[in-house]
C-alpha cells in the first residue's frame, strides 16, 4: 500500500522553524512571577480600595493565562515538530498562540475601561500608602519579566541576523507585549495613586485606568493584524512576492506567470507555488535555481507549461 506521508518524509523535511528554546524557558519564569504578583495585586486592590491597583491585578491575571498560552504554544510546536499531519511544520501554533493572547488583551482592555468608568462615576476612598507600595512591587516584577522576555527576543534577532534578515517571533512578541502593558498600567496606577494622595484627586485613579485601557487596545490592534495576516495567508503583498516576479521577468528564458501563491511557514520563511507558461524547452528546476537566491524561500514548487507561440 502506498503511504503519501511516508513518501513525502523521504524527500525532505517540512520543519522550517527551529523554535526558540531561550524564549520558552524565559516565558516559563515570566508565568511564575506574574501569577504570584497577580494574587498580591488583586488582594491588595480589594483591601485598599484602589481601582487602578485592582484593575492592574485582574489585568495581570489574564496576562498569566496568556503567558501560559504562549508557553504551551512553544511546547506544542516543539513536541509536534515531526508530526507529518502538519504539511508545513508547526510554526503557526506559535502564531495562533500570539493571536489568542491578543484576544485576551482586548478583553482586558474592555474590562479595564468599563470598570474605570464605573469607578469614575461612583468614587470610593483609597488607602494610598499601601496601594502605592503594592503597585511599585508590581512594576518591579513586570520589569523583571520584560527583561527575561527581551533577552529571548534579542537572542531571536541575533540568530536571524546570521541570515541577514530581521523577523519577529510573534508568540514571544505577544508575551513581551503582555508584560509591557502590565508595566505601563503599573506606572499609570502609581502616578494616579501618588497624584490622589498629594492633591486629593481621587478621579486620577480611574482616569488612568481608562488611559491604560486605550493604550492596550492600540497595541493589541497591531498584534492581531500581524498574526491574523499570517494565519489567513494574507501576505501576497509581502516584499518576497515582488522579488519572485522580478526574478522571472529578468530570466533569460521568456516566461509568463499564470499562477502564484506565497505564504509564510516560519519566521521570515516562505513557501511558493508558481505556474509558468513559456515557448521554450525548459525544466522547472531552472526556475527553482533562479529563485533560490532568495534565502527566505524555503519551499518552492514550479510548474512549467509549454505554449506554441512566444510569450
Amino acid at each position: 500500500m502506498h503511504h503519501p506521508s511516508n513518501a513525502r518524509s523521504r524527500h525532505h523535511s517540512h520543519i522550517f522553524d527551529e523554535g526558540n528554546p531561550l524564549a520558552e524557558r524565559n516565558t516559563l519564569w515570566a508565568v511564575i512571577l506574574t501569577a504570584v504578583m497577580m494574587v498580591i495585586e488583586i488582594v491588595g486592590g480589594w483591601a485598599y480600595n484602589s481601582m487602578a491597583l485592582m484593575a492592574d491585578g485582574w489585568h495581570m491575571s489574564s496576562h498569566t493565562l496568556a503567558l501560559g498560552l504562549s508557553l504551551m504554544a512553544y511546547i506544542a510546536a516543539r513536541r509536534l515538530a515531526s508530526d507529518e499531519r502538519f504539511a508545513f511544520g508547526t510554526w503557526k501554533i506559535e502564531v495562533l498562540g500570539g493571536y489568542t493572547s491578543a484576544i485576551f488583551l482586548l478583553g482586558i482592555s474592555g474590562l479595564m475601561f468599563f470598570q474605570s468608568v464605573e469607578r469614575l462615576i461612583s468614587p470610593v476612598s483609597i488607602r494610598y500608602d499601601h496601594a502605592i507600595a503594592i503597585a511599585a512591587v508590581g512594576l518591579a516584577v513586570n520589569l523583571v519579566c520584560a527583561w527575561l522576555l527581551k533577552d529571548g527576543h534579542s537572542h531571536d534577532h541575533q540568530h536571524e541576523h546570521q541570515h541577514h534578515k530581521h523577523h519577529h517571533d510573534l508568540n514571544l512578541r505577544s508575551a513581551y507585549m503582555h508584560v509591557l502593558t502590565d508595566a505601563a498600567t503599573s506606572v499609570l496606577a502609581i502616578v494616579a495613586l501618588i497624584g490622589g494622595k498629594l492633591w486629593g484627586a481621587d478621579w486620577l485613579d480611574p482616569a488612568m485606568g481608562i488611559v491604560g485601557a486605550v493604550l492596550i487596545a492600540v497595541w493589541v490592534y497591531g498584534l492581531m493584524r500581524d498574526t491574523g495576516r499570517i494565519l489567513l495567508d494574507a501576505e501576497m503583498d509581502a516584499p518576497v512576492v515582488a522579488e519572485i516576479i522580478e526574478v522571472i521577468e529578468a530570466s533569460s528564458v521568456k516566461a509568463a506567470i499564470t499562477d502564484l501563491h506565497v505564504w509564510r511557514v516560519g519566521k521570515g520563511k516562505y513557501s511558493c507555488i508558481l505556474s509558468l507558461v513559456t515557448s521554450q524547452d525548459v525544466e522547472p528546476d531552472y526556475f527553482k535555481q533562479q529563485l533560490s537566491i532568495h534565502e527566505e524561500l524555503v519551499h518552492i514548487t514550479v510548474e512549467v507549461n509549454k505554449t506554441g507561440h512566444e510569450v
